[in-house]
């Protein structure tokens, strides 16, 4: 989600059309994410545990998508588009981790907030927007 938004950003959208917009979900930055498979793989405690390696902050699909405009500095709106909408009762609400067990077995904690992963994710989609159809709604 995060990047199909930025490339339509950096496309030059000045609308982005979204489905609900009041879903939470947990956004972990990819090296964040990188780091916790590999302290789990060295950590002994871990091994046939289940740990979750999620940020323990959520933020709503609305707030995600302004968010975006900020870091991107675009001019551009959220727009709800119903054609978007999942089906009734498919919707998942609320995803939120608990990464606990992560910093008690295997001494992980993320180290990128959503703000800077959005800067640096940014970033990285500007400089290849080649690689993504902005133009076009993908899944």
């Amino acid at each position: 989600m995060i990047p199909t938004i930025l490339a339509q950003l950096h496309g030059g959208a000045r609308q982005i059309k979204l489905g609900s917009l009041t879903p939470t979900r947990d956004f972990t930055y990819a090296a964040d994410t990188a780091e916790g498979f590999l302290a789990a793989a060295r950590a002994d405690r871990t091994l046939g545990e289940v740990i979750n390696l999620g940020t323990g902050t959520e933020v709503s699909i609305g707030d995600l998508a302004q968010a975006l405009i900020t870091a991107t500095g675009a001019d551009a709106e959220v727009v709800l588009d119903p054609s978007r909408l999942r089906p009734t009762g498919s919707e998942v609400q609320r995803l939120l981790s608990d990464n606990s067990r992560a910093r008690e077995l295997a001494g992980w904690t993320p180290k990128v907030g959503l703000a800077q992963g959005l800067r640096h994710t940014s970033d990285w989609v500007r400089e290849n927007l080649r690689l993504f159809a902005p133009d076009r709604y993908q899944v």
